[in-house]
């Protein structure tokens, strides 16, 4: 008897996805719930379990194929009782004292290793081991998994001519076919309006390069975007407008009690959007831990699509590639986006007196439709003055 598995609903309104890479072939037998494929959708790479146990008949989708909901992924011969039977004596004779030991087990790893190598698809007999006696560790496998994902070629297309000379088509797919579908959705639903303003972040930058030791004690990387959340933080309480979403059939404004903050992350694959959560129950520490845990699972693919989704406003920090001022787009449909540009000194007047300071460029693109001119300027007036006092950031700080 054979089952045809079709790609289910994956939730989200999500209605199609790419294979980015088959667990199994034709002809090997799975488990159910075993993993038999990846797939990508809306940023995040989700993987895919077998409702049933058999053989693999046939596979209808190749790598790279865009699969919709509802559509047969794979073609399973259902195992009549004799085989399963087989396989149960199988799984008997490895668990026993006396027994043939699974191969993978010969590898010297610890479990930790062992349980990410089998979700990856990682071959922990081609790693070295860097832990006591030379067993392979969680840190090894990650670094493989790192390794594996920078060593990933870009995506190429068919080289042709036009009259000009030679040209290269390269598909719209995956992570860039989510960006520029996000981003159109964001032009045809939004009246984009942006602001933009200086901080003198002298102060700030003092107090990070004085904890950036006691933070890496801790195992944390002490960027300056934590204190940059905590201050957009502070300042939504205050102008609660730009915290929130449009429902467009209910013609409602939507605000949002909660602060989960989207930080757009630089990946091979693009731009991804990681969304901490409950951003004013966080010290500045941990926010600093999980922006740093975040970024790391983005860049390695292994973000969920929990994990960018639910944002009640963004920051993005292109001033980390060296911009200064931007019109940065609305990560729909939130009302409005923080762009944070490359810290320079500046002759600037303080205290009367012209003085060398460390200035921080600031954009603000809010939906026009749900707020005016002025309130978006009080706000990121108010970011400022955060910013530039950051003892208020934990003055106010729960």
């Amino acid at each position: 008897m054979t089952f045809e598995f079709k790609l289910p609903d994956l939730g989200e309104g999500i209605t199609e996805g790419e294979v980015v890479k088959w667990r199994i072939k034709e002809g090997d037998e799975v488990q159910e719930h075993q993993v038999v494929l990846e797939v990508e959708t809306d940023k995040a790479i989700v993987e895919v379990p077998s409702p049933k146990k058999g053989r693999v008949v046939k596979l209808n989708k190749a790598e790279g194929d865009t699969v919709k909901v509802g559509e047969t992924l794979v073609v399973i011969e259902t195992l009549e009782a004799a085989g399963q039977a087989a396989e149960e004596g199988k799984r008997a004779d490895a668990g026993a004292v006396v027994g043939t030991l699974p191969a993978e087990e010969a590898v010297f790893a610890t479990p930790k290793a062992r349980s990410i190598a089998k979700e990856t698809g990682l071959d922990l007999a081609a790693m070295k081991g860097t832990g006591p006696g030379g067993i392979i560790t969680e840190k090894d496998v990650r670094g493989a998994q790192s390794k594996a994902q920078v060593e990933r070629p870009r995506e190429t297309g068919k080289k042709t001519e036009d009259k000009y000379g030679v040209i290269e088509r390269i598909p719209i797919k995956g992570v860039r076919k989510s960006i520029a579908k996000n981003l159109l959705s964001t032009l045809r639903n939004t009246a984009p309006v942006t602001g933009m303003e200086e901080a003198d972040v002298t102060e700030l930058w003092d107090l990070r390069q004085k904890e950036k030791k006691a933070a890496k004690d801790k195992g944390v990387h002490l960027t300056f975007m934590p204190f940059f959340m905590k201050a957009v933080q502070h300042a939504l309480s205050q102008h609660p407008v730009l915290n929130g979403s449009v429902d467009e059939k209910g013609e409602e404004i939507i605000i949002k009690k909660y602060y989960n903050i989207g930080v757009a992350v630089d990946t091979p694959d693009g731009l991804m959007v990681s969304v901490v959560k409950d951003v004013e129950k966080k010290s500045i520490l941990e926010l600093a831990s999980e922006l740093q845990e975040l970024a790391v699972k983005a860049r390695e693919r292994r973000i969920t699509l929990e994990e960018l989704k639910g944002s009640s406003f963004t920051i993005s920090n292109y001033g980390s590639y060296g911009g200064m001022f931007a019109t940065p787009i609305i990560n729909y449909p939130d009302i409005a986006i923080l762009g944070t540009g490359r810290i320079t000194e500046k002759p600037w007047v303080k205290d009367g007196a012209i003085a060398i300071r460390k200035v921080l460029p600031l954009s603000l693109t809010f939906d026009h439709r749900v707020t005016d001119g002025g309130e978006a300027a009080k706000f990121l007036t108010r970011v400022v003055k955060y910013l530039e006092d950051p003892a208020m950031i934990f003055i106010e700080s729960r």
